[in-house]
């Protein structure tokens, strides 16, 4: 046998831990642990925690890539346009500077007004500018002499067939309209727009003296003006309290809402003054974004009436800058404008949070562009609105008239839908819908039409009565819920409503507008200062200790809007009623007494008084300023609505052609709501009170 092998010689081994400066202790935690086992030691509660935020995330990533899409599709869409019509506006960016009017021989050349500093840097307060020489309006035309105009161009004629012409009713519902001569818009299909001839500037006539009501309106506006030319002159907004100032888009938009109320309350020096700002220191070539709607009822509307009613051309040529300068936000997919636009590089964009535009926005700035096309002969702006209107008029969504609040910029459809409301977001849709057909020449009768039927719209569907007085009041449909919620703003209703009767609209309207006028006088009434909050509820069952009108906490401010006190001025003109005189200088007093600060009128932010925000709310010193004007002249023939047919500004009321002394009657043939702000009310007041003392 042969002996076993030997065993195989025995070998050590050596194991070295390359630590890396750590011990090893052979521990539970050097172990290797697979993802899944983690997550199973955790609890179910942390586990959903973690897959609802892993599902948000997603969520929110999704909801950035669409926006980002859509934003990329926008702007190239917007670049092909840009390159389309780039000779358009060849100007814009530098920007062409502004024609400044002739030098007069006869002026002193007064040093330049001083723009006060900016906030931070404040110290000193600039205590307004220096005291200014009067320049008449004559001596600052275009080219610098008085061209005095005879006669006007001739209207092109009209290419519609003989058939169309001779079509002088329009009935809907009982209404019998026969068109008038308005004013006259640039035909579309003509190859080279006319452009009418300027008229002559005008100078005031010397006023008559003022009576009691009227001697307040002034001293209310004046109050205001000098707070806002000593604390923040050429900037956008005073704050009162604080003797400071806020800019919004740095365009001076007081100063310009305010000069048409001047020229109506026969304020000249301080006319002239804010003129020569107008001049000197109004320049567009700034790199800020402007809103669409505010920046065209405000700065637009403003210049335009100013235009209008002293003839100086400097206004409509600064107009047209400005008019040129917001065109970009009509170059979207859809033509439904954006919200901004930055009137330095000609970029135009929607709101940061949103791809909306708000129904109102959009469809209540087609009086002002409108008439800038008549005035310049440029037909783009016209036909930048319209294309506007016939949009939403074909626009699916509606209900029986009413419209929703929103609508997409690039798809251009109603978001939101389902929801109903005469208040903000969708008011002046309502209001631009009659006064565009009165500037029309009552022609346009898809106009006419769509009116009509949402005034029928709102009978069938926001129309109710509340407890315990029967208060007719116009409340919100949300998603077939009813709402007996109301914004102040629906009180430009009233004054809608009984304007369409004088125009020949249908008798029952009247009725309503009158029931609606109580209610809109009771939202003030019923509160403590006599001033109406933001927004009101009724009570729509009887209940003992309840009143009609209830106010909720967040709503117990007022913002001095001028919507009630233009009801009540067209209310006036057209009923004859002295009642609507009375209830509009018992506002304007509550308005004196509980807004006036030292500075100028201030909002009462909450009742009782205690909080004393610095904010002026705009200063507002036009609308219901110039308001009260009309309601203090005697008898209502001295304002004929249906004279002038140029729609400016906010309310876009009607504003005459031909204006002489502040208080003759002729003077305030036509006149109505120019625009928008300065001192709330009492541009009101300027236009409603008759010829004798209060009792």
């Amino acid at each position: 046998m042969y002996p076993p092998p030997p065993p195989p010689p025995h070998r050590d081994f050596i194991s070295v831990t390359l630590s890396f400066g750590e011990s090893y202790d052979n521990s539970k935690s050097w172990r290797r642990r697979s993802c899944w086992r983690k997550w199973k030691q955790l609890s179910r509660l942390q586990r959903n925690m973690i897959l609802f935020l892993l599902a948000f995330l997603i969520f929110c990533g999704l909801l950035f890539y669409i926006n980002l899409a859509d934003h990329w599709k926008a702007l190239a869409f917007r670049l092909e346009e840009e390159q389309k019509t780039r000779p358009e506006i060849a100007g814009l960016k530098p920007a062409n500077p502004p024609v400044l009017p002739a030098p007069q021989k006869a002026d002193t050349d007064p040093e330049d007004l001083p723009e006060i500093s900016s906030q931070k840097s404040q110290r000193h307060v600039q205590q307004g500018p220096p005291h200014l020489q009067i320049r008449p309006p004559s001596q600052d035309l275009k080219d610098g002499t008085q061209q005095e105009a005879t006669k006007r161009e001739e209207a092109p004629v009209d290419p519609r067939p003989e058939g169309d012409l001779q079509r002088t009713v329009i009935s809907w519902r009982g209404a019998v309209i026969e068109p008038e001569q308005g004013t006259k818009l640039p035909s579309r299909r003509a190859e080279v727009p006319t452009k009418p001839p300027l008229p002559p500037a005008r100078t005031q006539g010397t006023p008559a003296h003022p009576n009691y009501r009227q001697k307040g309106v002034i001293d209310v506006f004046l109050h205001a003006w000098k707070g806002y030319r000593k604390f923040a002159w050429g900037h956008d907004e005073l704050k009162p309290v604080s003797r400071s100032f806020s800019e919004w888009f740095g365009l001076g938009l007081t100063l310009i809402d305010a000069l048409d109320t001047m020229w109506i309350l026969g304020l000249r020096k301080e006319f002239e003054e804010a003129r020569k700002w107008v001049s000197k220191k109004l320049h567009f070539e700034k790199d800020v974004d402007v809103n669409l709607f505010e920046s065209t009822i405000r700065i637009l509307g403003g210049l335009l009436s100013a235009y209008h009613l002293s003839g100086d051309s400097l206004f409509l040529r600064k107009a047209e800058d400005f008019g040129n300068r917001l065109m970009p936000a009509f170059r979207t997919p859809s033509k439904i404008p954006y919200s901004d636009v930055n009137i330095g590089t000609g970029v135009a964009h929607p709101p940061r949070w949103t791809s909306d535009s708000t129904v109102a926005e959009v469809t209540s700035i087609q009086l002002e562009f409108r008439e800038l096309s008549r005035l310049t002969g440029d037909k783009k702006f016209q036909e930048a609105v319209e294309k506007v209107t016939q949009h939403i008029h074909g626009l699916s969504g509606k209900k029986d008239g009413l419209v929703p609040m929103f609508i997409n910029t690039h798809s251009g459809l109603f978001t939101h839908l389902g929801v109903f409301t005469l208040g903000a977001r969708a008011d002046s849709y309502y209001e631009y819908l009659l006064k565009q057909w009165i500037q029309g020449g009552k022609q346009e009768t898809q106009l006419l039409e769509d009116y009509l039927e949402a005034i029928e719209g709102v009978k069938t569907h926001l129309l109710r009565h509340s407890e315990p007085s029967k208060l007719t009041f116009v409340g919100e449909l949300a998603h077939g819920r009813f709402s007996a919620k109301m914004d102040h703003l629906v009180c430009f209703l009233p004054g809608t409503l009984a304007l369409g009767v004088y125009h020949g609209l249908p008798a029952s309207h009247m009725e309503l507008a009158q029931e609606l006028m109580e209610t809109c006088y009771q939202m003030n009434r019923q509160m403590e200062t006599g001033l109406s909050p933001e927004i009101v509820h009724f009570n729509l069952y009887p209940q003992p200790g309840r009143r009609d009108v209830e106010v909720k906490p967040a709503d117990r401010h007022n913002l001095l809007r001028p919507e009630t006190v233009e009801s009540l001025f067209y209310l006036y003109r057209v009923t004859g009623d002295r009642k609507y005189q009375d209830w509009g200088w018992e506002i304007l007093q509550s308005f004196s007494r509980f807004t006036r600060v030292s500075a100028c009128p201030r909002p009462p932010w909450s009742w009782p008084l205690g909080h004393r925000h610095g904010w002026a709310v705009g200063l507002r010193l036009a609308p219901p300023l110039v308001v009260a004007v009309a309601w203090v002249r005697e008898g209502r023939a001295c304002c004929s609505l249906g004279v002038a047919t140029l729609q400016l500004g906010g309310p876009g009321i009607p504003i005459p052609t031909e204006l002489h002394g502040m208080w003759d009657p002729e003077y305030l043939e036509g006149l109505g709501t120019p625009h928008f702000h300065l001192s709330g009310p009492v541009w009101g007041g300027s236009l409603l009170w008759a010829q004798h003392p209060p009792s």
